[in-house]
């Protein structure tokens, strides 16, 4: 499994240039999943459903299924959060692996950039930066893509983990 993550602030485009480059990925014939780390509490169950209902009774662990999804909800009951590493050891086997967050991991990312944000660049203070896709041209030494354009994005990504072969 090859990893790659998407750094940068919210509302950035992250999440949108994410769901752009995915189906160009799966259109080379790979595989893809998605970690994707939440800065907040989530949920992704209904007040009053079973399942629901489940958890809040005591349950750590329940896994809702039926004939198209299945889904694994686990409460952590007051231990740690998911390091990115145990995270992905609970993917099922794929090609590729994005990462959405986990700004402080080793990992190789793409940094996405909007200076309209005023926030600052993530890049000089994170080796594992290796590009930075923007709306606007900036001075710097990594190489830039345009944001707006992810055929680009997903031939560097791929080329930056040795896929770029595949489904060609």
């Amino acid at each position: 499994m090859q990893v790659f993550g998407f750094a940068g602030w919210s509302g950035s485009g992250k999440t949108t240039l994410i769901e752009q480059l995915i189906p160009r990925f799966i259109a080379r014939g790979l595989t893809v999943s998605l970690v994707k780390h939440a800065h907040h509490e989530f949920d992704l169950d209904q007040p009053g459903k079973d399942s629901f209902r489940h958890r809040e009774a005591g349950c750590r662990e329940v896994l809702v299924t039926s004939a198209v999804r299945w889904a694994l909800q686990h409460e952590l009951r007051g231990r740690p959060e998911l390091t990115l590493a145990e995270a992905l050891q609970h993917l099922s086997p794929c090609d590729l692996a994005l990462v959405e967050g986990f700004k402080g991991a080793a990992i190789p990312k793409l940094e996405v950039y909007r200076a309209s944000l005023g926030k600052p660049l993530l890049h000089p203070h994170d080796a594992n930066i290796v590009g930075l896709a923007t709306d606007e041209p900036l001075s710097t030494a990594l190489p830039l893509l345009p944001l707006g354009d992810a055929d680009t994005v997903a031939t560097f990504v791929l080329r930056r983990l040795g896929l770029q072969g595949v489904g060609d």
